[in-house]
């Protein structure tokens, strides 16, 4: 797969990442796109959403089994979805970054401090 904006990444180096921190590194572009929809940057917003697009289908192509490949492609419709829109909203970008991180329990550890009762 030839990658637009991760040129240096390979999907054997992308492999080497703990799933956890491959949905950090979706979930950051997520965030940063949520960043611009609040600042109405929405070009800024479609260049974070091929970003995180660009992660997922690393991690996809990354995975060892098929245990949360179902997940990851209604994560991916989903964001697709988001991407075509000319104005996404703050709140289904918000929604769609918590569902992914709620994929892995250790995501969402790292994201409130250890504490399972968040969200």
């Amino acid at each position: 797969m030839k990658l637009k904006y991760h040129r240096e990444l390979t999907v054997e180096r992308w492999r080497e990442f703990p799933f956890s921190k491959q949905v950090l590194m979706i979930a950051t572009e997520m965030n940063r796109a949520g960043k611009w929809v609040k600042a109405e940057d929405f070009s800024e917003v479609k260049r974070c959403y091929e970003r995180a697009l660009e992660l997922l289908f690393l991690t996809v192509e990354a995975l060892e089994g098929a245990r949360r490949l179902g997940e990851l492609m209604r994560f991916k419709e989903m964001l697709c979805m988001l991407y075509v829109k000319d104005r996404p909203g703050y709140l289904e970008n918000e929604k769609l970054m918590k569902a992914l991180i709620l994929m892995d329990r250790d995501s969402f550890l790292a994201l409130n401090g250890g504490k399972d009762n968040k969200l």
